[in-house]
């Protein structure tokens, strides 16, 4: 999570590069892919001595800022291998050791930093949650609803966008690099199919 106020501080770049940031990102909704992708660009000076208090010496503060920049520096390089738009063996060598690089430095945060820091879900996210209670609570008549703290929010790794990163690599290079397809080809060819024009006489 960004600093309160701290990414607001972060010009622009360019031309639809690097857009303004919210003052609280955390807050921030609806986000596209370029959001997430600007905020982990500028992600290192935000996060620089987020946990270390200047006028404490608390060496284990200081091994867990350690270890969040280690894992933000691994996110954007891997990050940038997964962009270029033109590899080569050697790239895709680089790109597989930032692969691994990237895994260990995501177990390393799980391990050291998750049992620190109690995480709980988002103020917008919990009055989501309430609502929906409500809603239902609503549709049956008799029901009380009843109102429950935020919820706990741990990391979880078992999930297929954990278990797919080792997969880039060989896919980029059995496939090419992933500016060179996407899913409106797909949906152009099953348009093509379900065409009324390419249904036989007497199958509609």
């Amino acid at each position: 999570m960004f600093k309160q106020g701290a990414s607001i501080n972060i010009p622009t770049f360019g031309w639809r590069t690097i857009h303004q940031f919210h003052n609280n990102t955390s807050a921030m909704k609806c986000l596209t892919a370029r959001d997430f992708e600007d905020l982990l660009q500028c992600a290192l000076p935000v996060f620089e001595g987020i946990l270390i208090d200047k006028e404490s010496k608390d060496k284990e503060k200081a091994i867990h800022n350690k270890v969040i920049l280690d894992l933000l520096f691994d996110l954007a390089a891997w990050h940038a291998y997964a962009k270029l738009r033109l590899h080569t063996d050697d790239t895709l060598a680089f790109f597989d050791s930032a692969t691994v690089a990237l895994g260990q430095s995501i177990w390393k945060f799980q391990r050291t930093m998750c049992k620190y820091y109690h995480t709980m879900e988002l103020p917008h996210e919990h009055a989501a949650h309430g609502h929906r209670q409500a809603a239902l609570a609503s549709k049956q008549p008799g029901a009380s609803h009843t109102v429950f703290g935020p919820k706990v929010k741990r990391l979880n790794l078992n999930t297929y966008k954990y278990h797919a990163l080792a997969d880039y690599p060989n896919t980029i290079y059995e496939r090419g690099t992933i500016d060179s397809f996407n899913s409106q080809l797909v949906c152009t060819i099953l348009f093509h199919l379900i065409s009324p024009s390419n249904v036989p006489p007497g199958k509609a």
